[in-house]
This record gives C-alpha cells, structure tokens and sequence, in this order.
C-alpha cells in the first residue's frame, strides 16, 4: 500500500521546509544503513565460524553497534513528529526497522519503491523475539509455568546439609541454583546439587545448576588482631574479640603490601599527630605490577577509595581520598578494585582451573568470573572442550570497565558455543564506573544484549534488605520489577531468602503483563478503564 504524502496543512514542518526535512532524513538513514551494510560484509567470514543457532544474532549485533555510532537524537524527534518509528525500540530488528522507516519516509516522500533491490530476509520483531526466546530455553530451560523470567538463587553452605532449604526455594519458584565457587569446596557442592536432584524428583519441578569460578578476585589479606577490640555476641553475654580491622581516614595513606605479614593500624603521637600509615598485605601481588602513580584504587565495594601516590616492588602507597567522617574499617578478606590499571592477569585462574573439572561434570551452567575480553573466552570454551565438555552454557559476568567496552566482543567469541548468557554483577561494575553511571551503563548492556538475543541475569542485591532483615525497602521493590526487563533475576543467600523469593515471583508475574524487555506493554489499564472525563 502507497500512503498519499499529507498537504502542506498536515505535513509537519511544512511551512518551513516539511519536504526538505523528510529528504535529509531518508539521507541520513541511507548513509547509515550502508555503513551497517559495510560492517556486516567486514565480518562476514567470522560469523560464519559461529555456532549455527547464534549467526542471524550475531549480524543484527552487527547492525545495532554500527547504528549506535550515530547520534540519532534529532533524527527521531523528526520521525516522531512524522509518526513513524523512531528506532527506539529496534533493537532486536535493527536492519528491518530501518529499512521499514526508509520505505515509509519514500512513500511520504511520494517516490516509493523499495530501499536496495535484493537486500535480502531480515530478522523482524517476531524473529527477534523468537532468537531470543530460543537462546533463553537452551541456557536457562524451559520458561517457568507462571512467569516468563526465570530466578536464580545463591546457595549458602548450610544448603549442602538442609534438604529442605533446598526443596522450598524449588516449591517456591527457584529455576537455577548458583554455587559460588569462591566458596567452600567440592564436598559440599556435591551435597547441594545432591539435594536439588532429590528435590526435583519431589517437587517435580526442573531447576539448573550454576557453578560460578572464582576468578581473579584481588582482596586484603590478614589483619594483626587488636586485643583491645572486643564485642559482646548479640549485645549480651561474655567479651568476645572482634573481628580484626584497621582505621583508614581521609588524608591518610595506606601500605598495601605484596608480603603476607598481617596488617597493622596507623600510629599517632601523644599529640594524635599521623606518625605511621596502616598497612595491609593483598593477594594476588601480581595484579599490582602495572598499577601508575595517580590510579584509582577501592576497598570494600567502595566504601573507601583512595588514589595511588607511590609504587615500588614490595608495595603500593595509597592516599585514602573516600571514607566515614570518622574514618572506616577495613577488615581481611575484603574485595580490591583497581578500574584505572592494567591488569595482566591470566584468563583462567589456577582456582579457576581448579574448580572447572568439577563444573564440567556436574553443572549445566558455567558462570566466567571478571571476564576481560574475546580471549579469555576463547580460553574458557578450549579448556570445556579438552573437558569434554563443549555443550555447558557459559553465563558471562560483566563487573570491570573493561568488560563492558569489550562486551560486542565478548558475546562474539561465545557464540561460538551453543549457549551464552549475560550477568550484569552490579556491585562491582559499579565500583570499577562510578555510582553514577550504574543506571545508565546496566541499560546499554540490557541494550546490546538485546540486540545480540542474548538472555540477561539480573543480579547483586535485588530484594536484598527483605533476604537479610526481612523488610524491603521501597527502592528494592521497583529495582526487582526493573528486573522483568531481563531473562533471570538473581537472589542473593539471607536469612528470609524463602521470603525473598515468594515476594519476586509476585513481583515479576505482575510486572510481565506491563513490560517485556525494554518496550512497554500497553495492556489495558483498570485506572483508564473506570476513567470518566468531567
């Protein structure tokens, strides 16, 4: 069908150049398309090396990043004002939402005919959605019977002795059980996945296993203990130590050092003058070799920060720029973020390779801690090969500003398995971004993911006051529905985790009905329904 070009009374902009505008228009969408066209003929031998079921997802990724070079802002204020697509909501169908918009700007136009004689099938809305869907079941298995996004949940090690644990957090709505391999060991992972085969048979209700690796995690070391530092257990009750810190204030500097002699606080004049900086040995020393003068360092998932004002072989002097306004302890075993260095560290890990003969065998899922880059994918799926071991999905953790600038390579490399998957860890991507910028960067990965057809893990600290105290917070209950836009929302261990999880379904079966991935779902509204105008 041909639409018959408005008048100049309808036409938007008419009276100063309506046509004009809908020219520049069609040439600038052109442009782009045959830059899209450009880049997908660039890599065209490589997306025939991908697995069969990820090539028509990995051209449209294609298409989305060349698109998403281009400030398209103004461009769709224009198309709006013409009702028309403004791409907003193209991800998925990149090519064949522009190539539908250049038709209609034609027809407006009064030229018609079509964009590029055989340009060929292109992925639409419907096949979009259906990739997607697809690529969701062969990760995370059939979608649940009464909500479309599935549900992860972090097992605490009383789960490998607490059967029944186990069998309500699957009666409740769990579909994937997480294992963190940062902790504990292979006997009491065998015992809770022993536990979830048994309460599968139960409940009669399928649920897959993840094994997180460990992955490079740079952490403090040991604290000398204070033996004036004593607590009473609950408030009451005999003196017992407390757990070993140290005080860092703002101002002061800190030792971190690449020994394993236990840390030591600060120490002051009878003036309370600075006379001494505390220190603190690290793990993994080898991270620091090409930490510079003036990087950013944080501790604790960011509670203190501070910037690098000294490098030498046995340590790294740090001057603590953030903390409490009385200062802020630091204990052992706390996480380290260097999001300015270079860190050249091994792909895998020796814990990593370590911990992968028993995931192979036993997992369905494998989830790539601190994945940097195409390579250290690569070296994942060769080592699950050798392994034997080639089928076993492979969720990919996004917690560095590395991985995010790399994550279009990233998610190519993996599409040469036959199942990939996206985990926005939150808490660490916001360490290595900046606070400020988590809303807007978890959204262009929900984006690029999207347009990938790749299904998204939701996590870190969803529900996490309600799994821990017992209460939510009202901001917690609209982050878990934001959680709707993606494929897996992931729960983290609490004491009133069955709670926590309960409170999701709900949240997630109402949320559905308004929202699927980033477009809103216009169902129909009670409020508009029983709306009378005065």
């Amino acid at each position: 069908m041909r639409l018959k070009a408005p008048t100049d009374g309808q036409r938007p902009g008419a009276q100063d150049g309506g046509t004009s505008a809908v020219h520049g228009l069609i040439r600038e969408l052109s442009t782009i398309r045959a830059e899209m066209l450009r880049h997908e003929a660039g890599v065209d031998a490589a997306l025939r090396g991908l697995h069969e079921s990820y090539r028509e997802s990995a051209r449209n990724l294609i298409h989305y990043m060349a698109l998403r070079r281009h400030d398209l802002r103004e461009a769709q204020h224009r198309l709006a004002e013409l009702g028309l697509s403004s791409l907003g909501g193209a991800a998925s169908h990149v090519m064949q939402n522009l190539e539908a918009v250049l038709r209609l700007l034609r027809c407006v136009e009064g030229s018609g005919g079509p964009v590029v004689s055989g340009s060929g099938d292109r992925v639409g809305p419907s096949e979009g959605h259906r990739l997607l869907v697809a690529h969701t079941r062969a990760l995370l298995g059939p979608e649940p019977r009464r909500r479309r996004v599935r549900v992860m949940v972090t097992m605490p090690s009383e789960a490998a002795d607490d059967y029944d644990l186990v069998r309500d957090l699957l009666a409740r709505g769990m579909d994937c059980m997480r294992v963190n391999c940062a902790h504990d060991g292979p006997e009491e992972w065998s015992r809770m996945i022993k536990n979830l085969k048994r309460a599968r048979k139960e409940t009669r209700r399928r649920c897959r296993v993840l094994m997180d690796l460990p992955g490079p995690k740079i952490r403090t070391g040991p604290i000398e203990p204070d033996g004036s530092a004593e607590r009473r257990a609950g408030g009451v009750g005999e003196l017992t130590p407390a757990e070993p810190s140290i005080c860092v204030r703002v101002g002061e500097r800190l030792i971190l050092r690449f020994d394993q002699w236990p840390g030591k606080p600060a120490e002051y004049d009878r003036e309370g003058r600075h006379v001494r900086p505390a220190s603190v040995p690290v793990t993994m020393p080898e991270a620091f070799a090409h930490v510079r003068e003036g990087e950013a360092v944080w501790f604790d998932d960011g509670k203190i920060g501070g910037r690098v004002v000294k490098v030498s072989e046995e340590e790294v002097e740090v001057e603590i720029t953030q903390a409490g306004p009385e200062g802020e302890k630091l204990k052992g075993d706390k996480g380290i973020n260097l999001p300015e260095s270079r860190l050249d560290l091994p792909h895998l890990t020796e814990g990593d390779l370590g911990v992968l003969p028993f995931a192979a065998g036993n997992a369905d899922l494998v989830g790539y801690s601190f994945v940097r880059s195409a390579a250290g994918v690569r070296a994942l799926q060769k080592r699950l090969a050798e392994l034997g071991s080639e089928g076993v999905g492979v969720i990919l953790k996004i917690e560095t500003r590395r991985a995010l600038l790399e994550l279009p390579n990233i998610i190519l490399a993996a599409m040469r398995g036959p199942s990939v998957g996206v985990m926005i860890a939150r808490g660490d991507l916001a360490v290595e971004c900046g606070w400020e910028r988590l809303a807007e960067l978890q959204e262009e990965v929900l984006w690029v993911c999207e347009a990938a057809h790749v299904p998204v893990v939701w996590a870190t600290q969803v529900l996490e006051s309600l799994a821990k105290k017992g209460r939510p917070s009202r901001s917690e209950i609209t982050d878990a529905a934001q959680g709707a836009r993606a494929e897996c929302v992931m729960l983290n261990k609490g004491d009133y985790i069955l709670d926590a999880l309960t409170t999701l379904d709900d949240i997630l079966r109402r949320t559905q009905s308004h929202q699927r991935k980033k477009r809103p779902m216009l169902r129909p509204l009670k409020l508009a329904t029983d709306f009378a105008a005065d």
